[in-house]
């Protein structure tokens, strides 16, 4: 099979790389994504390696990198994206960068220094300036003069301590949100001997630091008194207040106003030099820092990889172990030729054999991307293993359009997803950050086949939200039942409800030509008749997506070589599945082919039938649908529980003959067999990568020489119990395939007769069909897409996830592997 339908073939190689050329062929392996490198040195710490030195230079070079990154950002600028594909620079380049790096993170230190010096001092003045201008006059009480004043006392004390004791100021700013706390705490401290005056700056000043306009508040206290003027410069130093000299006189304060002014004019010259320097220096580093970004981000994988290779015995060249895509093995060797060309030494990659598994490696495009996620969300599946992405294409979107049908609201899903798949190469698309945005974006595929395999459904259910399209003639004439029935008015008008019977002639002209015929829609047994056709409907889907699974397990017993898994597991599978399940979609479709309208009315139960084909009894109303239909059951229930014990001891009792005869074989010596066992093509598989049944017998490399029965059966117990008992709960759980598509089509019934069906009665009362519709509409829009697109499509993709990854997966798909994760410069677009 193609790589899409199994895993592809995966080798380990072995990579003699000279210690001259390791760098540019590990390189060169980064730019092409062909090798995933094993680790030789596990045992090593990282500390201990041989390129740690280089590393941590790389990492020194990335916090420079930060650094500059942050003061870009901080400066309200951009990092274009960087232009072409960058290799990763020759170690030699590596020191010039670091250099250049480290100049420019030097030059943006001083000249931030520099540039937070002069706004920390243009803001200074400025407040001086404001505080200054605010208008604070000197109280009257503080102005000195003389000559006698006419209050002053005629006969002055000679003993007075105070006289010779005048008014001082303190002039300064405070955050305003502290003024109130420091006006209380200096009346308090200084006990009133003070007169303080607090007033709001006339305009907001920008704040050094952030950048963000701010308010002051300005204050002027008046004291006497050396002791309260310390008290006064304490609290003001614990409020972090900006203290000012304060002039006391109009005409030095203005004086000092223009001092202030002029220095302030100065002062902006010099900060806008300084910002007009830093807009250079932060250019410099816009066009240099993206491609040093991606170029020491290369060298730094380089180093981590060649840490994880061994060193020769001669210490001339580096091994390395790697995987690789068999089918790029000849893409490998050119690259490490051409790589290893300038140091004189060619590069030599060689097959080695492993008996570890490899990893899966199952390449993918834009359009199966989100089907293979879908898989390997329930696990990556084994080496080699049968892939179920290649079906889940068809059968996931199926399941969902089965639980979602109906035209208008998969034509809606359909066309959001088409819209999103003609965008995709928009880089306005792609590189958006919503979380949601990008969650749809990556399944856009998936949307469009559930949408339109929601239309295709959507015709069979005859639904166009909740509405019966009529695109044929109806198979059904209303007009013959009423002509040969005789309804008079008076059976009319005693009758509100009338049957059309199809045994009379020209009532029932035919099937309806493709899905349900719109005629149901008017019926009111239409539900019922809607709950056992997609009941029935249900468990043929379910049967048959079992039976698909179990006879895909078909291809892996084949592939790992396990024939006899065939006779011993899947054929004992199919015929208990088959056997129970598979007669009962029998059952189904036989009666639909046999019983005509005629017999209808006393057509046999197939319930009762299948209950009665267990318990091996017989039901006396209940006729048979076909002769020796009890014989049929009878032979079918004791094949499917004599498939059991086949189960539960054959493959463990043929895994302990096995080992039998190999220890028998191996118990003379044999070196011939020896040295072939150890020169084995890489090709064969290996015996570990068989099933779970298997390896539990093993331990270790000692798997040829010990067996564990206990184990093998242990395993095989589990598988057929969940198998026997998952052929019950599985079938019944295919019936949320009824269960969700009769809530759908009922809720979207609810939301027209809720909402457009009233708006419509309104508007025909109001005599404004038109003016009503509007809001009617809009809220049936938006209800029909939160409830019925985005609820209900949610509800039925998990429900059709589980079909999947329960019901279907476990029946062939182990999930137990790993992924094969190349070593890669390309940074994939999810």
């Amino acid at each position: 099979m193609g790589s899409m339908f199994r895993s592809e073939e995966v080798a380990l190689v072995q990579l003699f790389l000279p210690t001259a050329a390791a760098y540019p062929c590990v390189s060169q392996l980064g730019e092409l994504g062909l090798v995933e490198f094993r680790d030789l040195n596990a045992s090593v710490s990282a500390f201990q390696r041989r390129f740690v030195l280089d590393v941590r230079r790389c990492e020194e070079l990335e916090k420079t990198f930060t650094f500059l990154q942050e003061e870009v950002r901080r400066a309200g600028l951009a990092l274009p994206p960087p232009e072409g594909v960058l290799p990763a620079p020759p170690p030699r380049n590596l020191l010039r960068i670091q250099e250049e790096t480290d100049r420019l993170a030097q030059e943006l230190r001083d000249v931030r220094g520099n540039q937070q010096a002069l706004r920390a001092q243009l803001h200074e003045l400025q407040l001086h300036a404001a505080v200054l201008g605010q208008g604070h006059g000197p109280p009257v009480a503080a102005t000195y003069t003389d000559g006698p004043s006419e209050t002053s006392p005629l006969l002055q004390s000679l003993g007075d301590p105070h006289q010779d004791l005048r008014v001082n100021f303190v002039a300064g700013a405070v955050e305003p949100h502290k003024a109130a706390a420091l006006e209380r705490l200096l009346w308090r401290a200084c006990r009133g001997f003070l007169i303080a005056s607090f007033r709001e700056a006339e305009r907001p000043l920008e704040d050094p630091v952030t950048g963000e306009p701010a308010t002051w508040m300005t204050f002027l206290i008046s004291y006497w008194g050396e002791q309260i003027g310390q008290k006064i410069r304490k609290i003001t130093d614990c409020f972090h207040c900006h203290v000012f000299p304060f002039p006391e006189q109009d005409d030095a304060r203005r004086g000092v106003l223009q001092q202030l002014q002029q220095q302030s004019l100065e002062l902006q010259e010099v900060l806008g030099e300084t910002e007009r320097f830093l807009s250079q220096v932060l250019g410099r580093v816009q066009r240099l820092l993206p491609p040093w970004q991606v170029q020491i981000r290369k060298m730094k994988a380089v180093y981590l990889a060649l840490n994880q290779c061994s060193v020769s015995a001669t210490h001339k060249c580096l091994i390395a172990e790697a995987w690789c895509a068999t089918r790029d093995l000849p893409t490998l060797q050119q690259a490490l030729q051409e790589s290893s060309s300038e140091a004189g030494v060619s590069a030599v990659v060689h097959r080695i054999p492993c008996r570890d598994m490899p990893p899966t490696l199952i390449r993918t495009t834009r359009f199966t991307a989100s089907f293979q996620g879908i898989v390997d969300a329930y696990g990556v599946g084994r080496y080699q293993e049968v892939n179920p992405a290649p079906y889940t294409i068809i059968t996931f979107p199926f399941l969902f359009a089965v639980m979602f049908g109906d035209v208008g609201h998969g034509l809606l899903m359909f066309l959001f997803a088409l819209a999103m798949v003609l965008a995709e190469d928009r880089p306005g698309v792609k590189m958006a950050q919503n979380e949601i945005w990008r969650t749809f974006f990556g399944g856009r595929y998936l949307l469009l086949l559930m949408g339109l395999f929601s239309i295709y459904t959507g015709f069979i259910y005859n639904e166009c939200f909740s509405r019966a399209t009529v695109i044929f003639p109806s198979g059904w004439s209303v007009a013959a039942m009423a002509n040969q029935s005789g309804w008079s008015d008076t059976f009319l008008a005693e009758h509100p409800l009338l049957a059309l019977d199809p045994n009379v002639t020209g009532v029932f002209l035919g099937p309806y030509p493709f899905g349900i015929d719109p005629v149901w829609s008017l019926a009111v047994n239409h539900l019922s008749f809607l709950n056992s056709f997609k009941m029935k409907m249900s468990v043929i889907l379910g049967v048959t997506h079992m039976a698909f699974g179990v006879v895909l397990g078909v291809f892996n017993h084949v592939h790992f070589g396990q024939r006899h898994r065939l006779l011993l597991e899947t054929l004992p599978e199919l015929v208990f599945l088959l056997g129970l399940f598979g007669y009962l979609v029998f059952l189904v479709v036989y009666k639909w082919l046999r019983v005509s309208v005629a017999g209808a009315a006393s057509a046999p139960s197939i319930l009762i039938h299948f209950i009665n084909m267990f318990l091996f009894s017989r039901s006396p109303t209940n006729r048979l649908l076909f002769p020796g239909q009890e014989v049929v059951q009878a032979t079918l229930v004791v094949l499917a529980l004599a498939t059991v014990p086949v189960l539960l001891l054959g493959t463990p009792l043929f895994l302990r003959w096995q080992h039998r005869r190999r220890r028998r074989r191996h118990a003379g010596p044999q070196p011939d067999e020896d040295k072939t066992g150890l020169l084995d093509s890489p090709d064969a598989p290996a015996p570990g990568w068989g099933s779970d049944e298997e390896k539990a017998g093993c331990s270790g490399d000692q798997g040829e020489a010990k067996f564990v029965l206990s184990e093998v059966f242990m395993h095989q117990a589990i598988h057929t119990i969940e198998f026997c008992l998952g052929c019950i709960s599985n079938t019944a759980s295919y019936l949320r395939l009824w269960a969700l598509s009769l809530a759908h089509a009922q809720l979207s019934e609810v939301l027209w007769a809720m909402v457009m069906r009233v708006g419509l009665r309104l508007g025909r009362e109001m005599g404004a069909v038109a003016v009503v519709l509007v809001p009617v509409f809009a809220a049936f829009a938006v209800l029909t897409v939160a409830i019925l697109l985005v609820m209900e499509g949610l509800s039925a993709f998990l429900h059709a996830l589980r079909l999947h990854w329960v019901e279907f997966q476990n029946k062939f798909y182990s999930g137990t592997g790993y992924k094969l994760t190349p070593f890669t410069f390309t940074v994939e677009d999810e």
